[in-house]
């Protein structure tokens, strides 16, 4: 089967993600200033499967008895930590991590 080649119309899409990615500006912002609608570009975005990239760093096994409530750390590519203590549950993780990504 010959793939086919992404339409106008996908093209135009991946540059307005690519484009808010860069802009620093959180989702909304950037939909209400090019006049479409947030749900639009989450669309769009599920339907070409464009996300940033997540980075995690090293845990430490060792740590101190005082960090020990709070066995993994992210430490993001901005320099901010994320701790993840015992109980967290994955749909409040995955929540936490879509919000972090939108400010990529």
């Amino acid at each position: 089967m010959k793939a086919t080649a992404p339409s106008a119309r996908h093209k135009k899409w991946l540059e307005l993600i690519r484009q808010q990615a860069q802009s620093k500006l959180s989702v909304s912002a950037f939909c209400r200033e090019h006049g479409f609608s947030d749900q639009s570009f989450y669309n769009w975005r599920k339907r070409l499967a464009v996300s940033g990239p997540v980075r995690f760093a090293l845990v430490e096994a060792s740590a101190p008895e005082a960090d020990r409530c709070a066995p993994l750390e992210l430490i993001l590519a901005s320099g901010d930590r994320l701790r993840i203590t015992p109980g967290t549950d994955a749909a409040t993780l995955r929540a936490v991590l879509s919000v972090l990504r939108e400010r990529v």
